[in-house]
């Protein structure tokens, strides 16, 4: 038998008075704030490519994610990163003006560009792949493996969830 699970209904966010869910709350909140800093993002900036801003880097990782499901577009990319695509599009050409990533025709359909990154994109992703690794590792170093193992699978399903409400509420939402 499947138990239902409780829906995140935004018209009527019924608080939860459980102390683990204030807890979690608290704890998204300290990592919002130290998230926000973009500390990575800008080490990664400041080793590979001086004159980018966090703005490309999030470009990237969206040329990353539409790429392992497809081809990556401007629209992709602005719906990735739930922004205008007259936005997604100005950001793209100054990503290609810097030689970050390139423009060129689909293999599906020759009318579609889709964008690639180039060398330069792709040393700087790694870099910011390797430092995000870097620091996670540090945290995690005096953990027992176990605990790695646990955490790496709970964060992994708290966030599908996440992503799963706020895929709920896009589909929702009048457009």
């Amino acid at each position: 038998m499947t138990v239902p699970q409780p829906q995140y209904d935004p018209n009527n966010p019924a608080p939860s008075e459980d102390p683990d869910v204030l807890r979690i709350g608290q704890v998204m909140t300290r990592m919002r704030l130290m998230t926000g800093r973009r500390l990575i993002g800008r080490l990664a900036i400041q080793n590979v490519a001086p004159d980018l801003e966090l703005s490309h880097l999030d470009v990237l990782d969206a040329v990353r994610r539409a790429e392992a499901a497809g081809e990556a577009t401007v629209g992709a990319i602005a719906a990735t990163l739930r922004i205008d695509p007259s936005r997604a599009s100005r950001v793209v050409a100054e990503m290609v003006a810097r030689n970050v990533l390139r423009r060129k025709a689909s293999q599906a359909d020759a009318r579609r560009i889709v964008l690639v990154m180039t060398p330069l994109g792709q040393r700087l992703l790694a870099q910011i792949q390797a430092q995000k690794r870097a620091l996670i590792a540090d945290i995690v170093a005096d953990w027992p493996p176990e605990d790695v193992d646990a955490f790496a699978t709970l964060f992994d399903r708290f966030i599908a969830g996440y992503e799963r409400v706020f895929q709920s509420l896009d589909t929702q939402t009048p457009g």
